[in-house]
């Protein structure tokens, strides 16, 4: 074998043992901090922007951004504990036409398919919301910091849906001319290690 050849198969080689290295790298177990952590829902009615926020959606995230393979992120949203300010609306919103969440109590949301993205990650999962599954992509920064001798991590980003999909909107409300389909949905939330 030449010197080149011999040099190109090092390097294949190499290569081949860091990207191993990276797939074997150990998966953090983490929760949220549901004091430190933020889900938001923004929507247009009657042409005007309205805000809204749920206080609880427990977060379980398996991940480490050099191995992306073995990740899992599972999110339940508690949807009666939404809050946009108006208790009117909240009734409304809460009520069988829109999220009926009597019936459907909780959101939910599974990801084991992770990509790196220029500006940072994206979960690929199922998304389920009243009795309806689809496909969502989630895009979102990752930061990790020490703090108080602990190891937390940030995730953040934001993404939209369309609530027809969901079939939020029943009756008089399927329609778009005052309450808009598409839902901005944000969050920061901040991870400690799972105990």
């Amino acid at each position: 074998m030449s010197t080149g050849g011999i040099l190109a198969a090092a390097a294949l080689a190499a290569a081949l043992a860091a990207a191993a290295a990276r797939a074997d790298a150990p998966l953090e177990h983490y929760v949220s901090d549901p004091a430190k952590s933020a889900l938001e829902f923004t929507f247009i009615q009657a042409g005007a922007q309205n805000k809204g926020r749920f206080t609880r959606f427990p977060v379980k995230l398996d991940f480490s951004p050099d191995n992306l393979g073995g990740g899992r992120l599972e999110v339940t949203v508690e949807m009666g504990s939404l809050d946009t300010g108006d208790q009117e609306r909240d009734e409304t919103l809460r009520g069988t036409d829109l999220f009926a969440t009597g019936k459907f109590p909780q959101a939910h949301f599974l990801a084991t398919q992770f990509t790196k993205t220029a500006a940072g990650f994206e979960a690929l999962g199922k998304l389920t919301i009243r009795d309806a599954t689809r496909d969502a992509r989630v895009p979102f920064t990752w930061r990790t910091a020490s703090e108080a001798g602990a190891n937390v991590a940030y995730m953040s980003g934001k993404t939209t849906i369309k609530r027809l999909d969901y079939g939020i909107g029943q009756g008089d409300w399927k329609a778009t001319d005052q309450v808009g389909n598409d839902v901005v949905v944000s969050f920061n939330v901040r991870l400690t290690p799972a105990r």
